[in-house]
């Protein structure tokens, strides 16, 4: 039986656990994207990341956290989405509402006391 292929959002994929989250999710054959924010654009270091992520076949989106319409068309477009900023991160309440406003992702395992679910990231890294 194949195993069914995910569209795989990662905010946070030029971080230390994002990059690793967003290379497995492209070895495991996922349509893998990588949120881009504006606000880094100028950052030389993760700018050069990303060129080699998308080398590998990531895809690109590019947006604001402080935008919630950036944030609502990111999720719209993906399956399943993987937060890899600090758990302390101020848009972590922004993109959860962005991803209930986008209504197609549903969250997996239990709510913890913050409010925010938790998308199951084993599906895709093994």
């Amino acid at each position: 039986m194949a195993s069914e292929k995910s569209k795989v959002l990662v905010i946070g994929g030029t971080g230390f656990l994002g990059k690793k989250l967003v290379k497995a999710s492209l070895r495991e054959g996922h349509a893998t994207y990588v949120f881009q924010r504006r606000e880094n654009r100028f950052d030389v270091n993760r700018a050069r990341l990303l060129l080699r992520l998308r080398e590998r076949g990531a895809i690109l989106i590019e947006g604001s956290l402080s935008e919630h319409e950036s944030l609502v068309c990111a999720a719209k477009q993906v399956d399943v989405v993987i937060f890899a900023l600090s758990p302390s991160h101020p848009s972590k309440y922004k993109i959860v509402h962005a991803i209930k406003e986008a209504g197609n992702i549903k969250p997996t395992g239990p709510r913890p006391k913050s409010g925010l679910p938790l998308m199951n990231p084993k599906s895709i890294v093994k």
